[in-house]
């Protein structure tokens, strides 16, 4: 009995070592010490709370705590984190985000089911409801004036290329018709305030304009989301016929590098120093009064090291103004010095990394393009 459960133990070990296993199945997170004994898979504690709350599909133990008798190890051993991807993760589409564990709960939650419960992805060609290339249905959009929720009909089209939104049900004609190349959306539940809660950004007149949305399903919210890459991913294949599938994959929504609170100054940097909110968006710095202003209080163009730009710890001497946070970083651009302040320098490090792996990067013609705009406008 006691040498059973010693090799069972043992093989149990030799298992979970396998390198397919080191790290999560569902988010990757290295180092799983869960397991799922009905999927065979090994996951991370947080994959492992969503997958209790699936217990009709997935039965999970932790590899340290519990019990495992011989058939559950050799059903882990005969599955494993390989043989289990290859049967439920088959046929993703390209464009469907496969999230991470940096990611929010809905995003985690919805990709996990979709894989297991609802077995989106085991057949080559299914129909998905973000696939269709059209997806109407209402979403709660904050009042851009009034901060309020209200349901509010959208519409997406893969034929016209855009997304629609309407204040009324049968109104025939739409508040905002934006095109689908100039759309980003990002899960914001923290900012929002809602565990679903998306926000939809887009370029009107080459500034940025934020949406802010959910819907009270997250299954409708992320559904949405995927609906959006797919359209966007249809319309790129056309747009750019000779690019790959992964490069048009590295064009879909995107999550911001950086997002938090800073002090800033004016362009003569002897004004007082405001608390202003900063999103940065690749190479767009915006600061804005509140974190859901539909539109931002300015924009920064962060260009390449290559071209002038640099990102340096500390304010320059003789800085006047009064600041009362007191860990500074200056952005030198061609033109001018960007000066603002962090409350800590943990903040302060983040955000220089953050700036340092826009400027790190060489530009592309679009951005060149971009940077003449910003120059103009300035």
């Amino acid at each position: 009995m006691a040498g059973g459960q010693e090799r069972s133990m043992k093989t149990l070990k030799e298992v979970w070592r396998r390198a397919e296993n080191s790290f999560c199945a569902d988010c990757g997170k290295p180092d799983p010490d869960w397991a799922s004994s009905t999927l065979g898979v090994f996951i991370c504690l947080s994959c492992s709370g969503i997958h209790r709350n699936i217990p009709s599909i997935s039965k999970v133990k932790s590899l340290k705590m519990d019990h495992w008798d011989d058939a559950q190890v050799q059903f882990l051993a005969k599955h494993g984190n390989a043989v289990t991807k290859a049967t439920y993760e088959a046929h993703i589409p390209i464009y469907y985000y496969q999230p991470t564990y940096n990611d929010c709960q809905v995003l985690r939650e919805q990709w996990i089911r979709a894989k297991y419960e609802r077995k989106e992805f085991m057949e080559p060609g299914k129909q998905l409801p973000y696939s269709d290339g059209v997806k109407e249905g209402i979403l709660w959009k904050r009042g851009r004036d009034n901060g309020q929720f209200l349901p509010r009909k959208f519409l997406l089209s893969e034929r016209e290329g855009c997304l629609k939104y309407f204040t009324k049900q049968d109104a025939k004609e739409p508040k905002i018709n934006v095109k689908i190349d100039v759309i980003n959306a990002t899960f914001q539940p923290v900012k929002i305030g809602n565990p679903n809660g998306l926000q939809i950004t887009y370029l009107k007149d080459n500034k940025t304009r934020n949406i802010f949305v959910y819907h009270e399903s997250g299954k409708e919210v992320v559904d949405w989301f995927n609906a959006i890459r797919s359209v966007q991913f249809h319309y790129l294949k056309v747009a750019f016929p000779i690019a790959s599938d992964n490069e048009i994959k590295n064009r879909l929504t995107r999550n911001f590098l950086k997002e938090g609170y800073m002090e800033k100054t004016g362009p003569k940097q002897r004004e007082a120093f405001k608390k202003r909110w900063f999103t940065l968006d690749h190479r767009r710095l915006m600061y804005f009064k509140d974190p859901l202003d539909a539109y931002a209080k300015g924009e920064v163009f962060v260009g390449s090291r290559e071209n002038g730009y640099s990102v340096q710890k500390g304010l320059p001497s003789g800085t006047q103004g009064n600041f009362s946070w007191h860990y500074g970083l200056t952005i030198v651009t061609p033109d001018r010095e960007y000066l603002f302040t962090c409350e800590t320098e943990t903040d302060q490090m983040d955000w220089i990394a953050a700036f340092n792996s826009v400027i790190n990067q060489a530009m592309t013609p679009q951005e060149y393009a971009i940077e003449a705009y910003f120059k103009f406008k300035s």
